[in-house]
């Protein structure tokens, strides 16, 4: 009974047969019901649009946001919106820059979705100093009473730099070299009045048309950061990626008619994988789901997968009609023979990609659906609506004659590449396969999880944003880049002098860890304050030991600060980082669990719990965490997928190590290009590299079923693999070359994460092709040698 569904004969040939004849029975009402399937789509398709949201981007169960969630109303959060406003020419201590900074608060403070109780500037009323004067300690805002930007003067702005560096606002909300000031603001997902979602691409057009062209000009130059700019520049980069698309779509079209010198037989290829592309987007939008920038790889992906099945179609139909057959005849042909073999191919394609949703990051499952969907929707229009369309297209009297002498060509080459499956071609060829495999394996050791460059790895170091983000970080003490440790305390915590030392040694620890530029907390806060009931004696930076010197000390700060809320019953330390590198935030994360782990005071103190972690680099911190332990079981399962497809296809455990060693290999080099290209594991490139694997099973599945056929009909394997080399491994190097050509062109967008994608499709595209082509007849004849197959009773 084994493989008797890829042979066309027996119990599975019945089946296939009797498909055949039901599908082209009804084939003019099945094309009428597809294409008017098509015309609904296409209008339900066009109202597709991005969108992206912060919480897709996070795992929402992972524990270190469930502490962001917890405390998003009480501490600032991950979501900030940084806005740096920066003279070109001398300081900011001037009027006309004072008038321009207070203008540039208000702006961001009306801006969609922002929490205007956060906005924080030079002009907030909760921007303050305290100073020990004559008549006792006195706090009062920076800006005095009665300064507007309307009577604003010089003598006042220079009572201001008085009060805000006083202050201890040097390196905060102004730069180290008085040339420029910060204004910061905290998002909300979620409209508390409407109820609707935070739409991100619009806030992030508002920040570069109502502040950045607004305000900037010759004497201001402004710098923006944070989430919502970021996605911002991602998805005005993705724009380059319908260009690319366009340009990757006319060279596979070309490619395609190289191949099959048929207008006819490239326009079945091209169209029914686009159709399959837009029926994707019509049913994403009844779904209620939109494209968000860090997937709009997806959709060329699905067309790649489309474009891989239709060259195989399409050089089937080719065949048949060289060797004579109507256009109807090889059409019935081509749907008997790659039905199964293509549906368990898209099927191991379908559920692969259906993995991606273990992980609990909705942007990847989203992604998971967006792309399984896909996939299915090929069955039906490569499989099914191909064949039937070419049956009626009308064939030049001159083409069978004319393919024949193709086939006869690329034939004579595949005879040459086809001596892989001798016994020593096959050994050297396996020891290159050992090499290789040991090779990547070694080098992929060091991969990491996360950002491996500082700035943003989607964008180029050269790109606007990465470029603000650098000088804030050389400019302020501060950055976008901060981790929150929530510190759970009792009661009135912060006039608890032990609660506070503990607190207060814990930041002097991290402030001391690598990659840390600065740390703070209420205690740090508390001892200045100290220092300044001391007439600012520098020997009295020092935590006070009385409740009622902390009382005086800490009754100063409010929970507008972020240090505490009004119960005292949290204490959160905000560490300000250099860059969010992979390298950076495991580096803080081990320090953060070693200090809970290992100091005598943490660990007796019941009542005190440092709970990790808020702010960008926490969410960043806990996404990576999910993805590095989702990766091995997520690609566990698309291994464990293939290998019992793969068995219930063959009925032979030989034909596991063929088709899987060699997609094992492919991936594992894949994972070298990454290293080598300083591409980390994140949420906009694993998937890709997922996605990309399922095209090579594709390839595997082409193979090994012709090499069953001719393995059945008693032939020798290296006789059976130049035949189905001959039949298919045109089509299969075809295939990797020109979806390689194709997003190898990304390597030239303005957006990294599509250049870095497009080098790695490129490179995984060839290595499936080639692992496919070389490595599965070697692993292939080995084991027929090793252990003999029997051959069928005839």
């Amino acid at each position: 009974m084994r493989g008797y569904s890829l042979r066309g004969s027996g119990t599975g040939g019945n089946f296939v047969n009797a498909v055949e004849f039901v599908v082209f029975k009804a084939r003019a009402p099945i094309l009428v019901a597809l294409a008017l399937f098509t015309l609904a789509m296409g209008y339900y398709a066009v109202q597709l649009r991005m969108e992206a949201g912060f919480l897709k981007q996070v795992p929402t169960t992972h524990e270190y946001v469930q502490t962001f969630l917890e405390y998003e109303n009480q501490v600032p959060g991950a979501n900030l919106v940084l806005v740096s406003v920066k003279a070109r020419e001398g300081t900011i201590w001037t009027a006309a820059f004072m008038k321009r900074l207070h203008d540039v608060a208000e702006e961001v403070a009306f801006l969609p979705g922002v929490r205007r109780t956060t906005v924080r500037s030079l002009w907030a009323t909760t921007t303050r100093v305290t100073e020990n004067t004559e008549e006792g300690i006195n706090a009062y805002p920076v800006v005095p009473h009665g300064v507007t930007i309307q009577t604003i003067t010089e003598a006042d702005v220079e009572i201001i730099r008085d009060r805000a560096l006083n202050g201890k606002h040097k390196g905060f909300l102004v730069s180290n070299d008085h040339r420029a000031a910060l204004v910061m603001a905290e998002l909300q997902e979620v409209d508390p009045l409407t109820g609707e979602r935070l739409d991100y691409l619009v806030l992030a057009d508002a920040l570069e048309t109502k502040i950045r062209k607004q305000y900037e000009d010759t004497d201001i130059e402004i710098q923006i950061v944070g989430f919502a700019k970021f996605i911002g520049d991602i998805a005005d980069g993705a724009g380059d990626v319908f260009l690319f698309f366009v340009l990757a779509f006319v060279l596979t079209t070309l490619a395609v008619f190289i191949y099959s010198r048929s207008p006819q037989l490239t326009f079945l290829a091209v169209f029914c994988s686009l159709v399959s592309v837009v029926w994707q987007f019509g049913l994403l939008h009844l779904m209620d789901r939109n494209l968000d920038p860090l997937a709009v790889l997806v959709p060329f992906l699905v067309y790649a997968i489309g474009v891989s099945h239709g060259v195989q179609q399409i050089n089937l139909i080719g065949t048949e009609l060289s060797e004579g057959k109507t256009a109807d005849e090889a059409a019935r042909a081509t749907f008997r023979r790659l039905l199964i073999p293509g549906s368990l191919a898209l099927i191991t394609d379908l559920v692969g990609f259906g993995t991606l949703y273990l992980i609990p990051i909705e942007v990847i499952q989203d992604l998971a659906v967006m792309a399984a969907l896909g996939v299915a929707l090929k069955i039906v229009t490569n499989l099914v609506m191909l064949p039937l369309v070419a049956s009626y297209i009308p064939v030049r009297e001159d083409y069978a004659a004319t393919f024949a002498r193709l086939r006869h060509t690329r034939e004579e080459a595949m005879a040459k590449v086809g001596a892989v499956a001798r016994p020593v071609p096959a050994a050297i060829a396996l020891v290159v396969f050992v090499v290789l495999l040991g090779a990547a394996v070694h080098e992929t050791r060091n991969r990491h999880t996360g950002d491996l460059t500082a700035g943003f790895s989607e964008l180029w170091p050269s790109s606007r944003y990465n470029r603000d983000i650098a000088e804030i970080v050389e400019r302020f003490s501060i950055s976008a880049d901060a981790l929150i440790v929530v510190v759970e305390t009792p009661p009135d915590a912060c006039i608890h002098y032990e609660t506070m030392r503990l607190i207060d040694r814990f930041s002097w620890a991290m402030r001391n860890v690598s990659g840390v530029n600065s740390v703070q907390s209420l205690p740090t806060a508390a001892r200045e304050t100290s220092a300044i009931w001391r007439e600012g004696n520098l020997r009295w930076i020092a935590l006070p030991r009385t409740e009622t010197e902390l009382i005086q000390t800490t009754s100063l700060y409010e929970p507008s600060s972020g240090l505490l809320n009004e119960a005292c019953t949290i204490l959160p330390v905000i560490i300000y980082l250099d860059d969010h590198k992979a390298e950076t935030i495991e580096t803080l994360i081990a320090a953060i669990k070693h200090f809970r782990s290992t100091d005598p005071e943490a660990i007796a103190r019941d009542d005190v719990n440092f709970r990790l972690a808020m702010g960008g680099v926490g969410v960043m911190a806990a996404t990576n965490d999910v993805i590095e332990a989702n990766e091995l079981p997520m690609l566990a399962w698309v291994y464990a997928v293939i290998v019992l497809l793969v068995y219930l296809a063959y009925r032979d455990w030989r034909a596991i190590i063929c088709c899987c060693m060699p997609l094992l290999m492919a991936t594992f080099l894949g994972y070298w290009v990454m290293t080598a290209l300083n591409i980390g594991l994140k949420v906009s490139t694993l998937p890709v590299l997922v996605l990309a694997t399922g095209i090579g099973v594709d390839y595997a599945f082409y193979i090994y079923s012709r090499l069953q056929v001719f393995l059945d009909e008693g032939k020798s394997m290296a006789v059976a693999y130049g035949l189905a080399l001959q039949q298919i491994g045109v089509a299969v190097i075809f295939t990797g070359l020109t979806l390689a050509i194709g997003v190898s062109t990304w390597a030239f967008s303005g957006l990294k994460l599509q250049a870095d994608m497009g080098i790695l499709l490129s490179f995984m595209f060839l290595a499936n092709m080639v692992a496919a082509i070389i490595f599965l007849p070697a692993f292939a004849v080995t084991l027929d040698r090793l252990f003999p197959r029997r051959l069928p009773i005839r």
